[in-house]
């Protein structure tokens, strides 16, 4: 059944009579007629007893009234809702570990309180695996570290981060480094950052370990197995801190935007607040 069909059914149910209904549609009398009987063919069933120029719903005609002013108030529902412009319905969001973690819990609480109408999902991931989920339509955005690829995502910066290289204090350096070297799955930001920086400092670990979440990362640090590469904002968060010793990066590796990406064209009244929301804990860059 169309839409429109139902529409026409109902308004002749509402009007008494093809003639009166004819004239609220803006239909020759012929089209209604035509319309209602095509519609009595396809459900295989008359709607209406007719008994003269008067029209009185059948009984399969009075369930069908109940089901078309139900499937029009949910049409006209559905119209309104793509035409709100207020942020409203499910907000799929991805986000690295370190930016759930740290960054977003005060920002989503607020969000949370200004639009509760928004029911808001989370998914943690490194860059490369939230970028392909909103390309497939998985995701409406992410927070992201740059780079991102430019042609496919529109982004604005969010947060300011300062990697830093983290061991256990009292033991040298260059033989954590080279004894063991503590980071998350291919495709993490801050691995390719610690990558470069090996490169840069001619050292080859003789381990690699690839754990799932920063305080297991600096648990391992903090028993002296090796180091690692962090944002510095996630160092409040750790007991034992002062037992940490941070390694500042050389400049134009120590700075890096963290971005809320979405795909071109796929802007929406929640990726709208969520900016708005952002923007308020937006400091400017050092």
């Amino acid at each position: 059944m169309e839409l429109a069909e139902l529409r026409i059914f109902r308004t002749v149910v509402n009007e008494g009579g093809v003639t009166r209904a004819a004239e609220r549609l803006h239909r020759v009398q012929s089209n209604v007629t035509t319309r209602i009987r095509q519609l009595e063919e396809k459900l295989g069933t008359e709607l209406f007893v007719r008994e003269g120029k008067r029209l009185r719903l059948t009984p399969s005609g009075q369930v069908l009234l109940g089901f078309a002013d139900r499937l029009l108030a949910l049409a006209d529902e559905a119209g309104s809702a793509v035409l709100d412009r207020r942020p409203r319905g499910t907000f799929r969001l991805g986000a690295m570990e370190s930016t759930a973690a740290v960054r977003l819990p005060e920002p989503l609480s607020r969000f949370h309180q200004l639009y509760p109408q928004v029911a808001l999902e989370l998914r943690i991931g490194n860059p490369e695996v939230l970028s392909r989920a909103i390309l497939a339509g998985e995701l409406d955005a992410a927070l992201v570290a740059e780079p991102i690829a430019q042609a496919q995502f529109e982004r604005v910066a969010v947060f300011t981060e300062e990697p830093v290289i983290v061991s256990v204090a009292g033991r040298d350096l260059t033989e954590l480094a080279s004894s063991c070297v503590l980071v998350f799955e291919h495709g993490c930001p801050h691995r390719k950052r610690l990558e470069r920086w090996y490169a840069g400092q001619g050292v080859i670990p003789e381990r690699v370990i690839e754990l799932g979440s920063y305080h297991a990362m600096l648990g391992c640090v903090l028993a002296g197995m090796g180091i690692a590469l962090l944002p510095e904002s996630v160092l409040p968060t750790v007991p034992e801190t002062k037992r940490l010793k941070v390694h500042r990066l050389p400049r134009g590796e120590n700075r890096y935007e963290t971005l809320l990406i979405w795909r071109k064209g796929a802007n929406s009244p929640n990726i709208g607040a969520l900016r708005e929301v952002l923007a308020r804990n937006r400091k400017p860059r050092a």
